[in-house]
């Protein structure tokens, strides 16, 4: 899943494709190296990120999401929380609804995707970090939550992907468990997504100061972690070098090229 973030404050690139012409420039770049799939988001979720209405949301994706969705050959997934945002998104062209709340901010977000036969991508999340819990429990009863909100809704679980959410609302140490236990996520039965793109977690790991950018071999590293654990979604903003390392992945695996 590649990354096209058209905001002017995420914490990686934020500002630099929230113009339709850069943004079809950089989405065809991503699906040239290997995307099989285009994430597009237009509210910035990193930490201590400013909050924007459904408004300006759509004023930022629309226009790409209508642009890309006559020109990519790959299905583009809506990254929102808002049921109003995800509409409008899939009437333009969107065709999956990847939710950082997990459905459970707006819960009418489930009925919109079922409506327009769309998949989800469910993220777990939390309001505070709490370092003391046993972070993968807290997922697994979140995630049954979230699975509830998805069947009431008409949602085939068929079209229900998890998301252990690194990165947020976790204490650094709980990220690392998030990780290594992905397994018991991965053994209830859903396609599993991971993303840890240059987040600033895998800065800790380093001797000096790091820009996101500069996260690049944590990043890889991470994911090739994940696709040995069972997750079948990565979400990059670096495609080439993920496609790369995780063919390594699937031949060793046994899983194909």
């Amino acid at each position: 899943m590649g990354i096209l973030n058209v905001t002017p404050d995420s914490f990686s690139d934020g500002g630099r494709f929230a113009d339709p012409g850069p943004a079809r420039a950089q989405a065809e770049t991503l699906v040239a190296e290997g995307a099989a799939l285009i994430d597009i988001g237009g509210e910035s979720t990193r930490p201590g990120h400013t909050p924007v209405s459904a408004e300006d949301e759509q004023a930022r994706i629309l226009p790409v999401i209508r642009d890309l969705a006559r020109h990519l050959p790959v299905p583009i997934s809506i990254d929102t929380y808002k049921a109003a945002t995800a509409r409008v998104a899939l009437e333009a062209g969107a065709r999956i609804v990847n939710d950082v709340w997990g459905l459970q901010r707006e819960p009418d977000i489930a009925h919109v995707a079922a409506d327009h036969g769309a998949p989800v991508m469910v993220m777990h999340n939390r309001e505070t970090i709490e370092p003391e819990i046993d972070i993968v429990a807290d997922m697994l009863r979140f995630f049954e939550r979230s699975l509830a909100i998805a069947r009431h809704a008409g949602i085939r679980d068929a079209d229900i992907v998890l998301d252990p959410g690194i990165g947020f609302g976790k204490s650094w140490e709980q990220h690392l468990e998030a990780l290594r236990r992905l397994p018991e996520i991965v053994a209830l039965g859903f396609p599993v997504l991971v993303g840890v793109s240059r987040k600033s977690l895998l800065g800790r790991l380093h001797n000096t100061e790091t820009k996101p950018v500069d996260r690049l071999f944590g990043s890889v590293a991470s994911h090739v972690l994940a696709a040995t654990l069972g997750a079948g979604i990565v979400r990059v903003h670096d495609v080439a070098p993920h496609v790369d390392a995780l063919r390594v992945v699937d031949a060793v695996m046994g899983r194909g090229a």
